[in-house]
């Protein structure tokens, strides 16, 4: 072996010998880190610091449309969190608290009647699954933003949704709220939701992932503090956009 090869390979053993070291150090320095909902601080800056960048091209208002699919197709169902009972969607009512932080605030009772009365919006995009899947559906609802008007609701920075139960729970920044495509839903390709796809009303937010999508709305609620969200606490990337 020449010199200069016996050189060159020294070197590389002492480059890949610091990279290994440092790497080392790197995974006990983040293990060390305190843990912000689930995730390791310097991680969970940068996933908010990611959600605060993908929030500033949302307000331009992409848009998220694909071809119906056809009337009575049945839609994948994934995610049972917070479905553990039927609901009588003739007995079923939605709690709507203006200011969660008004301990004056008394909230509305929401019927499915009610929000039927609403302009009818229908829309079909392509729902995407944080699993990696995805499909094309369509809803039919009222959009958020005819809901807050019609019940006089102000925006606040956020709006936090629960299921029935209160097992599962989402919380989303007002901007994708207001989104053109954001509904209420209470259709699914042309039918009435059914219990797994979140019957008797469900929200539609079509520049989240799926995880944001809440099934069987039991409770919404507008705040200045984010509100808690269920995925967020185990380590998942809270804004959760496209």
């Amino acid at each position: 072996m020449t010199d200069s090869l016996r050189r060159r390979s020294l070197i590389s053993f002492f480059v890949f010998g610091l990279g290994m070291a440092a790497f080392v150090a790197g995974f006990f320095i983040l293990r060390a880190q305190p843990l912000v909902q689930g995730t390791p601080k310097p991680f969970r800056e940068v996933m908010e610091l990611n959600g605060k960048i993908w929030k500033k091209f949302e307000k331009a208002s992409r848009q998220n449309f694909a071809e119906p699919p056809p009337k009575g197709k049945i839609p994948r169902v994934n995610g049972d969190v917070g479905l553990a009972k039927q609901v009588d969607p003739a007995t079923w009512k939605m709690e709507v608290i203006a200011d969660d932080a008004d301990p004056e605030a008394r909230p509305v009772f929401v019927t499915l009647k009610e929000i039927m009365k609403l302009p009818r919006t229908d829309t079909a995009l392509n729902f995407r699954c944080i699993e990696g899947w995805s499909e094309d559906m369509a809803f039919a609802g009222v959009k958020f933003s005819d809901f807050m008007k019609a019940y006089n609701l102000k925006g606040k920075a956020y709006v936090g949704l629960t299921t029935v139960d209160g097992k599962y729970y989402v919380s989303i920044d007002i901007e994708s709220m207001l989104h053109d495509q954001t509904l209420l839903a209470y259709e699914m390709n042309g039918l009435p939701l059914k219990h797994g796809n979140g019957a008797p009303l469900r929200l539609v937010i079509p520049n989240k992932y799926g995880i944001k999508n809440l099934k069987q709305i039991g409770k919404i609620f507008f705040s200045d503090t984010r509100p808690p969200d269920y995925w967020a606490e185990i380590g998942y990337d809270w804004y959760a956009g496209l």
